[in-house]
């Protein structure tokens, strides 16, 4: 059997061969810990700070002003809990919307519980914030708003610099979760115009369990977590000086090579999407047609369960055939019996959320690699919609969205 083909790189990255050998000598020779003053600590300590001046210039950041983390899910909670208590003088009121990543909303609900207002505001079929609506929604008591940079299931990217001119005429803070943004689309904070911003290293090739946040100077946020003076005062634990050493190596090779991988990317998606939709009917693309990340494909496919689609293509029967790996709804949640919540705010019925794809590429799909797994994928769709007792061919559920097209219920 030929190699599988992997088109998950939303949820995780094969860690690069560059970033594994840069990490290994930190587990062996140079295992010291930053803390202590010894030349083995210093060369940890040194190998720490090279890092984080790389994923500074990866988002065109100050350096002082990086602060590691375990991933964008501690980054993000760290964001929301820490602005909201450090700014809980001036009001308890919070903005985000309907269609953030769990290490978002789960945050906002634990506020909730201990008396803060949310307002998670909709987004439209597309899954676009209207900065209008965000303007609206700022009360004098709003010390944060949270808005993701790009989607990490649908890849819509939001107009968080529209946003950030109005969070900074409103003097509200801005965070902005940049995980599946950072290392594939140029990121410059400044030109954003945001006061935070979360990054993860397994997203763009580097390791998991290594993340960031950025924090502009001046901004008040308490530390998540207590007990040392690391990172400032402001992170406490002992440094994972591996992991840390990998997502600077990986901002390194993500910066040489930004704009041509994007563009690369980019022509390999609107292929896959071109394909699927000249090959397959009652089929919906989810997210921006064109404010949409480069590596993003997102389709829902009428009649039939999202994880049959992802499990056929796993593991296909026919011999010689290539496993494709692609997700179904969010990765974090999946395994779930709830459709994606992220679908059902774009307006979609449940039955069609459930009937959802996530195709996510790397810089290791090809065009060929597409090609195989449009074909794998129009393959078992028409296998498994001839088994369905509920599709019927033309009666579509979907509402219309950036293309346009009518996918209305057919009577």
């Amino acid at each position: 059997m030929d190699k599988a083909i992997f088109m998950d790189n939303a949820a995780t990255t094969r860690t690069d061969p560059e970033v594994l050998s840069a990490m290994i000598p930190y587990y062996q020779e140079s295992f010291g810990s930053p803390a202590t003053l010894y030349a083995l600590g210093s060369e940890a300590k040194q190998a720490i700070e090279l890092a984080r001046q790389r994923t500074a210039d990866l988002i065109g950041a100050d350096q002082k002003e990086i602060f590691f983390t375990s991933g964008a899910t501690e980054s993000n909670n760290w964001a929301i809990r820490g602005v909201a208590e450090a700014r809980e003088d001036k009001g308890r009121h919070i903005i985000s919307n309907q269609a953030e990543h769990h290490s978002i909303l789960m945050p906002l609900k634990h506020l909730q519980k201990r008396g803060w207002e949310v307002t998670l505001l909709p987004v439209d079929a597309d899954g676009l914030v209207d900065p209008a609506a965000v303007k609206a929604a700022i009360r004098d008591d709003t010390v944060l708003i949270s808005i993701v940079h790009a989607n990490h299931e649908i890849g819509t990217i939001q107009p968080v610099e529209e946003i950030a001119g109005i969070a900074r005429e409103k003097q509200v803070t801005f965070h902005v979760n940049g995980a599946q943004t950072a290392g594939h689309v140029p990121v410059d904070v400044a030109r954003l115009g945001c006061d935070l911003f979360s990054l993860s290293a397994h997203k763009f090739y580097g390791p998991k369990g290594a993340g960031a946040l950025w924090v502009r100077r001046g901004v008040r946020i308490t530390p998540l977590l207590m007990g040392g003076a690391q990172e400032k005062k402001r992170r406490a634990g002992t440094h994972n000086v591996p992991g840390i050493v990998g997502l600077g190596k990986a901002a390194e090779l993500a910066r040489g090579n930004l704009e041509n991988e994007s563009r690369r990317l980019t022509d390999i998606r609107d292929y896959i999407i071109g394909r699927i939709e000249s090959s397959m009917e009652d089929i919906r693309l989810n997210g921006h047609r064109s404010r949409r990340l480069p590596n993003n494909v997102n389709f829902s496919i009428e009649g039939i369960e999202g994880e049959s689609i992802m499990l056929s293509l796993s593991y296909p029967t026919a011999k010689g055939a290539r496993p494709v790996y692609i997700s179904t709804g969010s990765a974090c949640v999946s395994g779930t019996l709830e459709p994606s919540h992220i679908l059902l705010a774009l307006g979609l019925p449940a039955e069609l959320a459930h009937g959802s794809v996530r195709i996510s590429l790397s810089k290791e799909s090809t065009r060929e690699d597409a090609e195989y797994a449009v074909k794998a994928l129009a393959e078992v769709c028409e296998r498994l919609r001839a088994m369905s007792p509920i599709y019927k061919r033309g009666a579509k559920q979907c509402a219309s969205g950036s293309d346009g097209r009518d996918c209305e219920a057919a009577s």
